[in-house]
């Protein structure tokens, strides 16, 4: 009876949960005192474990308003890669982490920022986006070259590279 609940508990844990185990801890050393073997759900940890968790939250950022956009887009010494997107566009939800996927593979040569048009309209106008997404690539406060919709993986890496010259 106890190995059932055990078990219905290991298979019911959501991957929030996950998010509050230890990173140190490893599998055997949380189960290593039980006495019975069955009890010990490594395997299930072990797989969950090495499920790839990719972020490329280091790679973009959003723009807070006018003046950000100015002082972290305009004013970078790096290539920036802005994305014009809405919440409510499904293209964009698309897009999006394509694009930051391609600039990831740049190690850092080129940075990616994100304009909501509903909440910087300015901006949106002044840079004459009239659907989303768009895409704007800057390099030294100049724009370098444009796209608007879906763009493949291939296609994005080529846009990227253009870019930064190679």
């Amino acid at each position: 009876m106890a190995t059932r609940l055990l078990a219905r508990r290991i298979w019911s844990v959501s991957v929030k949960d996950f998010r509050r185990f230890p990173v140190a801890v490893s599998s055997s050393s949380l189960y290593s005192s039980s006495p019975n073997p069955s009890l010990r759900p490594q395997h299930f940890l072990s797989r969950t474990c090495s499920l790839p968790l990719i972020s490329y939250r280091g790679v973009s950022f959003n723009v807070q308003d006018q003046e950000d956009f100015t002082e972290r887009v305009i004013n970078s010494e790096l290539p920036v890669v802005i994305d014009f997107h809405a919440q409510w566009c499904g293209p964009c939800k698309i897009l999006g982490p394509r694009l930051e996927k391609a600039i990831a593979k740049q190690e850092g040569r080129v940075t990616m920022a994100k304009v909501d048009i509903d909440e910087h309209t300015d901006l949106a106008i002044e840079y004459g986006v009239s659907a989303v997404p768009t895409v704007i690539a800057m390099r030294d406060g100049d724009i370098i070259d444009q796209f608007v919709g879906i763009k493949d993986e291939d296609q994005l890496d080529s846009f990227v590279k253009k870019l930064i010259g190679q």
